[in-house]
């Protein structure tokens, strides 16, 4: 994954320096880059990037956004990647980028087959508990995200966190569990943005290099949530740029409405967010923001009790 060729590129661009230039480039990689707070769950540390905005004001239920990389990466790219802590200044919400664990050095979410996404979900659970301890949080509105890797692992907690997360939203999503994992049929809003030049993630669904599974197809996926939800049958579909489509699934059980934005000719890459390398990852629209309209989503979907 493109995840990976970053931190490749950030550690040759360290060999490449003078050597009395590496102690300094390394600890301000370092400052730039660290996590902020740790705990230890389970036997293992777990790290994340807490920023609260400084219009945070604890007399007030303050939203929570989950930001999470995609493999390979940290928090602190995440947040370059997305934007996100803008958008919190301007909006007043709270937003950590959690940091996966991994073997030999690469950072990855277990959102595929096998024990490790209940661990990364219950790490998950235990850092919202973290930051509701420290801060008015308002459980009704907090939200997952994330980019690739971390896109599967959002959807992963709306399968399994539905009682705590208001609505996710995906952006170049690694897909790698089957629908039929998901056995939690509780509706949770979603938003998805996808490029159909997605070289690691085939909008069209199939396999490619980064991994054994197929991939599903971003339209049969939308589609799949949508019939989770409930959603009206007929989705509308509209034009919001010109190489941006929008196809929305409304009416649908307890107003979770299922949004998929189609980036035509976009990569893997964040729509309107910090761009990476158009050679490996592809072209990075600046026509739209997924932070500034993934924001716009989550305002309107505040999580719903179940109806008794």
């Amino acid at each position: 994954m493109r995840d990976r060729r970053l931190a490749l590129a950030l550690a040759l661009a360290l060999v490449a320096l003078p050597a009395v230039l590496v102690p300094i480039e390394a600890a301000s990689f370092y400052a730039v880059n660290r996590d902020t707070g740790a705990f230890v769950h389970e036997g293992v540390r777990r790290e994340y990037l807490l920023y609260v905005p400084k219009r945070y004001d604890g007399r007030r239920p303050t939203p929570l956004v989950i930001s999470l990389h995609g493999a390979g990466l940290w928090g602190a790219v995440q947040r370059d990647f997305s934007g996100w802590n803008d958008k919190a200044d301007r909006e007043g919400f709270i937003v950590v980028y959690p940091s996966a664990v991994g073997g030999r050095g690469i950072r990855v979410w277990h959102a595929g087959p096998g024990p490790g996404s209940s661990r990364d979900v219950r790490f998950l659970g235990a850092l919202i508990d973290t930051i509701e301890a420290h801060y008015t949080i308002d459980t009704a509105r907090v939200y997952a995200n994330g980019l690739s890797n971390g896109g599967g692992m959002s959807f992963v907690l709306s399968c399994t966190m539905a009682d705590r997360i208001a609505a996710v939203g995906l952006v170049g999503s690694a897909q790698l569990l089957p629908w039929s994992w998901c056995t939690e049929r509780r509706p949770v809003p979603m938003i998805d943005f996808h490029g159909t030049d997605d070289p690691v993630v085939p909008y069209g669904g199939g396999r490619t290099w980064i991994a054994d599974e197929r991939f599903p197809s971003q339209p049969g996926w939308a589609a799949n949530w949508a019939r989770r939800n409930g959603c009206a049958l007929g989705p509308v579909d509209s034009v919001v740029a010109p190489d941006v489509t929008r196809r929305r699934y409304s009416h649908c059980e307890s107003g979770a409405d299922v949004v998929l934005y189609t980036i035509h000719g976009g990569g893997h890459t964040w729509p309107g967010g910090e761009p990476v390398p158009e050679w490996f990852a592809g072209r990075t629209t600046r026509t739209i923001s997924a932070t500034g309209v993934m924001w716009e989503f989550f305002k309107a979907h505040p999580l719903v009790p179940p109806r008794r």
